[in-house]
């Protein structure tokens, strides 16, 4: 899809008159260095981490919980092999090892369910903040389109399905990439931990 529109845009470039094409105002931006380097999204990014540090301090309590009764299981396991053990003992330690078997398997089902449905959400609300980051920082290069009275702003980090740049050369455009980080870089807190 992405190739037909810039093979139908190249058609169309080239076959504006050679006046015509002159008066073309053009410029690049490289949108995956505003997205990388935008305050905001290296916020997101910690709060995520700190979110998945937490999820996965739960599933380690979880998973501590599934090894302390597959410990149990181990011990019990080791005193059915005495030989001297009465029929009673035996027969109550078969139930408890039933009993906790269950647990564990109960407890599992819980973990993985739980390390499902948060790993889940974080995913939606990581999704949700990057395409609220990108809409901003893409109103922000609207606007500079807008001002600057530009015909046309190419991405150059944006690769075809072949893994090929769209913007191969780029002759007498403007980069407008390091005056539009400054602009949305400019309510970043000045001391890291103001933005916390």
């Amino acid at each position: 899809m992405k190739v037909r529109f810039f093979a139908l845009l190249a058609g169309f470039l080239m076959l504006q008159s050679g006046a015509n094409a002159q008066r073309l105002k053009i410029a690049t931006v490289d949108m995956e260095r505003l997205f990388n380097e935008y305050h905001k999204t290296s916020s997101v990014q910690r709060d995520i981490n700190i979110e998945r540090a937490r999820i996965q301090k739960d599933n380690n309590l979880r998973l501590k919980d599934i090894r302390d009764i597959d410990d149990s299981l181990q011990k019990i396991r080791e005193q059915l092999k005495d030989k001297e053990l009465g029929d009673k003992k035996r027969q109550d330690l078969r139930q408890e090892a039933g009993d906790l078997s269950q647990d564990g398997i109960h407890k599992e089902r819980e973990r993985s369910e739980f390390l499902e449905r948060r790993n889940r959400t974080l995913s939606e609300k990581m999704t949700k903040q990057m395409r609220a980051i990108l809409v901003t920082i893409q109103r922000v290069v609207s606007d500079r389109a807008k001002a600057g009275n530009y015909d046309y702003i190419f991405d150059q980090s944006g690769n075809s399905n072949q893994g090929i740049p769209f913007v191969l050369h780029a002759r007498d455009t403007t980069d407008l990439t390091d005056s539009l980080l400054e602009e949305i870089n400019q309510d970043a807190p000045k001391d890291p931990k103001e933005g916390e």
